[in-house]
C-alpha cells in the first residue's frame, strides 16, 4: 500500500493547463491570498509557472497572480481513476 504522503505529492505535480481550476497550496501574503483560494490559470508564463486569475461568486476578479506551479493543486469536480 502506498503512503497517502506520495500519493498526495503524485497529485501536486500533476499537469497543469490552462483554464484548470486550482488551489492555493499555502498563503501567497505579497498578493494578500490564502492557502485554499481557487483560481483559474489563464496563462502560462514559464516553466512551472501559471498566471492565475482569483474571482468572487460573482465572476469578478478580485486577483491575479503569477504562482509557481508546486503552490498549486488542480481541483477536480468529477471522480478520477488513479493511476497507481
Amino acid at each position: 500500500m502506498r503512503s497517502h504522503c506520495r500519493m498526495r505529492n503524485k497529485l501536486l505535480r500533476a499537469v497543469k493547463e490552462t483554464l484548470d481550476v486550482v488551489a492555493l497550496t499555502e498563503d501567497l501574503p505579497e498578493n494578500k491570498l490564502q492557502r485554499g483560494q481557487a483560481g483559474t490559470i489563464v496563462e502560462m508564463l514559464g516553466q512551472d509557472v501559471y498566471e492565475v486569475e482569483f474571482c468572487d461568486l460573482d465572476g469578478r476578479a478580485y486577483a491575479s497572480a503569477a504562482v509557481p506551479a508546486p503552490r498549486l493543486m488542480v481541483l477536480h469536480h468529477a471522480p478520477a481513476r488513479l493511476v497507481v
